[in-house]
């Protein structure tokens, strides 16, 4: 599948320039765009499959990398069963390789004004807030955010190598490493206050929630048990779509 839309504007093309593993299903595609847009922490492309016989499969990744001036992004894609688009990317796909994609989109779940924020993610939900993290790294405020992520295990966690750090608390629900202090579990209120324990930071902050609509509600309600407003909690849901 390839190949823009004839007279679209809207659609680019974009060259694969390297392809690695996250976990065993998901894995992050960096693309170099043909016209670049400088993207916000939080906002998603398009990926755009046109097959021979004219069908077409769409799909929103969001983008994992943070904003620059390099032309490039990244987008992780998680393999779902029987997923058109994810099976595509994942089995066909290899650097050299040219995509049709449109973006970046999205307005209101985007992290780039340096106010404090709190960004929770449940398993393949932390691709935006990946963005908003090493955004916030780069930029000398990483003081300004708190990650805490959900995940099933060890082997399910994106970014292994780069997501730990002072400003994010990684939760297994599973099975966890054997120095893992913390029984497996969900996110409860006592995991969400240690991240607010600083006032200033919990007096400012705004909620950034990702995940599946099951995870995103249950820890919308948990911020809200803490204390956290409703107009400061917002909330990115997915569904099985691939």
């Amino acid at each position: 599948m390839t190949g823009a839309p004839a007279g679209s504007t809207s659609w680019q093309t974009a060259t694969v320039v390297a392809v690695h593993d996250e976990t065993e299903r998901a894995k992050t595609f960096r693309l170099s765009l043909a016209d670049a847009i400088r993207h916000r922490p939080g906002q998603h492309y398009v990926v755009r499959l046109t097959a021979p016989d004219g069908y077409t499969a769409s799909r929103s990744y969001s983008v994992a990398s943070a904003p620059d001036d390099s032309g490039e992004i990244e987008l992780t894609v998680e393999l779902l069963d029987g997923g058109e688009v994810s099976s595509f990317l994942h089995d066909i796909v290899e650097v050299g390789d040219e995509l049709v994609v449109r973006g970046p989109i999205g307005g209101w779940f985007v992290w780039d004004d340096g106010a404090p924020a709190l960004l929770v993610g449940g398993g393949s939900g932390v691709v935006p807030l990946m963005s908003m993290l090493r955004h916030a790294r780069r930029t000398g405020r990483a003081d300004q955010v708190r990650l805490v992520l959900s995940v099933r295990t060890p082997a399910d966690l994106y970014y292994a190598d780069e997501l730990p750090g002072p400003e994010s608390a990684i939760l297994y629900t599973r099975a966890a490493p054997d120095d893992e202090p913390r029984p497996p579990g969900r996110i409860t209120t006592a995991d969400v206050s240690s991240l607010l324990a600083d006032p200033a930071f919990a007096g400012a902050a705004t909620a950034y929630v990702c995940g599946s609509a099951r995870f995103a509600d249950a820890t919308s309600r948990v911020l809200v048990d803490v204390g956290l407003p409703v107009e400061r909690i917002r909330v990115e849901r997915f569904g099985p779509t691939g």
